[in-house]
């Protein structure tokens, strides 16, 4: 695979994401109900960027004397999953880390967009700016080439100058693989060892994702297979919606999502089988979500506005593990309870995952030994053998990588026991 695959698939994200079409999204200054903190049409909080007729965003104004801190969201605040985590993150960085502005706009999509909006954050006298989608990354290393003054940390993706444009991610692989053997074991438990994964886009991400969930799947439940359907959406309620009614209609007993919404429990809900949602806590609302890996930004994020703030920071490629109290397991952090669809479950499955659950918040269990050999393809072959491991390379890219972060074993395989094929990345 060439280089040019990674940059076709990069465009394919970008098209897609524009189809969104969002719309006139307002900016805010978190500390209080969204109701109240929100600009309005009538009182713009700052000028308006964009670049085409559909795309209009409300540019939120940089405090005098305060550090201003940014947040470029994919979807709306609110939005029960991605977006709203982030927004809690922003919510914690005000809270508890002094000296601080910090602002928010959302429903940016991914392309030119964003690029206006980065730029016009830079030129309004923001600090720091958060771009929370893979989509931002090239669009946000333009505009850090322009504005060396301010400090640009991406989410998700695999580029960074060293300088004042840095990558930021989170081992999410952990908490999925933990939670497809919880999947695995309530699907064999019901007597129907089928599972299936909503992915979003076709990007190393989602197949790692994927391949976390099959892994850990197949340590309770051999005999399990995972179906895929892939949606090319990161927000869009209908279709993850139809798409999690087609995962259980073909057979599925739990179902995976990658996106946003929390559409996939409620679809299991009204199916009378099991939905695992993801990136926020509160997702889990139903009887028939069996659990959430979910994302804790606010830690991260107020460590790194601080470092920042001090001139320590490190801009690079910044990576977390369970370790770092940003990652959670519903039903498996401290105070919490097992949900329904896990109360009847082996007590040794759970005693398990409370096991490696606790060597990952120790640190003593990460991303590289969830991706530790011997590891087996849907075709048969061996991807990572006996006593060998991924390196940070292999989990973020599809071959060969980028120039100088070249991967080795890669991102393009699925799981033995994932029944789909893989998706095309050539155009």
């Amino acid at each position: 695979m060439q280089k040019s695959i990674l940059l076709r698939l990069f465009a394919l994200v970008v098209i897609a994401a524009l189809a969104l079409a969002a719309c006139a999204p307002q900016p805010a200054a978190p500390g209080g109900d969204a109701a109240e903190t929100e600009g309005s049409a009538s009182e713009p909080a700052g000028e308006p960027a964009g670049s085409g007729e559909q795309a209009s965003f409300q540019i939120p104004a940089a405090e005098e004397g305060k550090f201003n801190v940014a947040f470029v969201l994919i979807g709306p605040h609110d939005d029960g999953g991605w977006s709203q985590s982030h927004y809690e993150g922003l919510e914690y960085v005000q809270a508890n880390v002094p000296g601080v502005h910090t602002a928010y706009v959302e429903n940016v999509p991914e392309g030119a967009d964003s690029e206006q909006v980065f730029r016009s954050l830079s030129r309004a006298g923001f600090d720091l700016i958060f771009g929370t989608s893979f989509g931002f990354m090239d669009p946000m290393e333009i505009v850090a080439s322009e504005f060396p003054d301010v400090t640009y940390i991406h989410i998700s993706g695999y580029k960074s100058n060293g300088e004042n444009f840095g990558n930021l991610f989170g081992a999410m692989e952990n908490m999925k693989y933990l939670a497809g053997m919880i999947a695995g074991a309530r699907a064999k438990l019901d007597g129907n060892p089928k599972l299936g994964y909503m992915a979003t886009f076709p990007i190393p991400e989602e197949l790692r994702l994927g391949n976390a969930i099959a892994l850990g799947m197949k340590k309770t439940c051999p005999e399990c297979t995972m179906d895929v359907r892939w949606i090319n959406t990161w927000h869009d309620p209908i279709k993850e919606k139809e798409a999690a009614a087609s995962l259980f209609d073909a057979g599925a007993q739990v179902v995976f999502t990658g996106a946003d919404t929390p559409a996939v429990a409620d679809v299991a809900q009204e199916k009378g089988k099991w939905g695992v949602t993801y990136d926020w806590v509160g997702s889990c609302k139903v009887d028939a979500c069996l659990t959430v890996p979910y994302w804790n930004w606010g830690p991260i994020y107020a460590e790194i506005t601080r470092g920042v703030m001090e001139g320590t920071y490190e801009v690079g490629w910044h990576y977390f593990d369970a370790d770092s109290n940003s990652l959670g397991l519903l039903g498996f952090m401290e105070g919490d309870e097992l949900t329904k669809g896990m109360q009847d479950l082996p007590p040794e499955v759970i005693e398990e995952v409370r096991s490696i659950m606790g060597k990952m918040l120790a640190g003593e269990f990460t991303r590289f030994d969830v991706f530790s050999g011997p590891i087996i393809d849907n075709k048969g072959n061996v991807i990572v053998p006996e006593g060998e491991r991924f390196e940070q390379a292999d989990l973020d890219q599809f071959p060969p990588g980028a120039p100088g972060l070249e991967c080795k074993y890669c991102m393009y395989w699925w799981a033995d026991g994932v029944t789909a094929e893989l998706p095309e990345t050539d155009g």
